[in-house]
């Protein structure tokens, strides 16, 4: 197994899942507009990959995060995540953490 280092302060913003429906069923996400309190701030890592997307990875405490959430990092940066799951080591905790992927988000303006 390898290890990789954080390389990033990471804050979680979990919206309420799973989402409220519109009349016909269909999923609506909450106003992007309204962004959710943060979950926590851990180490964590964020790494571009050469396709555009980025992997991430989190601290265990972090989950659960879901398609749609989002983190960022000590300088500014966000990303929206489009796949999560929780990777757990039986007798050692210490190597759980969540593997994500996810896009940048382009810069907010003020």
């Amino acid at each position: 197994m390898a290890v990789l280092l954080p390389n990033a302060v990471l804050t979680v913003y979990v919206l309420a899942h799973p989402w409220e429906r519109d009349a016909n069923g269909v999923p609506v996400p909450p106003n992007p507009s309204q962004k959710p309190t943060p979950r926590g701030t851990w180490p964590g890592s964020v790494l571009e990959q050469p396709d555009g997307t980025w992997s991430v990875r989190l601290a265990p405490q972090a989950w659960p995060v879901e398609p749609g959430d989002t983190i960022t990092d000590e300088a500014g940066r966000s990303w929206t995540l489009s796949s999560a799951r929780n990777h757990t080591v039986p007798g050692c905790s210490d190597a759980d953490y969540v593997q994500a992927t996810a896009t940048l988000n382009p810069p907010e303006v003020p």
